[in-house]
């Protein structure tokens, strides 16, 4: 099973995006963060400055994914066509 598994494109996210530099993504529930970021970062080759994890009560596990400088996540969002 991928360790990503889709992207989160509420309208919460989607703010995240332009203001913290933040991708959402529904991942694995085994998923660690460093294997999320080194997935991510493989995937769509960029820096990952920090990564954290929400187990919500659907039993889906949610991974805030803060990119580094220089690398914006309005990008990675038009690539998957949230916005």
């Amino acid at each position: 099973m991928p360790i990503l598994q889709y992207p989160i494109a509420t309208e919460k996210v989607l703010n995240m995006v332009e203001s913290q530099n933040i991708i959402a993504y529904v991942v694995d529930m085994h998923a660690d963060k460093p294997s999320i970021k080194k997935e991510f970062e493989s995937t769509f080759k960029v820096k990952v400055k920090s990564v954290n994890t929400h187990t919500s009560p659907d039993n889906t596990k949610r991974a805030y994914i803060q990119l580094a400088a220089g690398f914006p996540a309005s990008d990675i969002a038009k690539k998957l066509k949230l916005v």
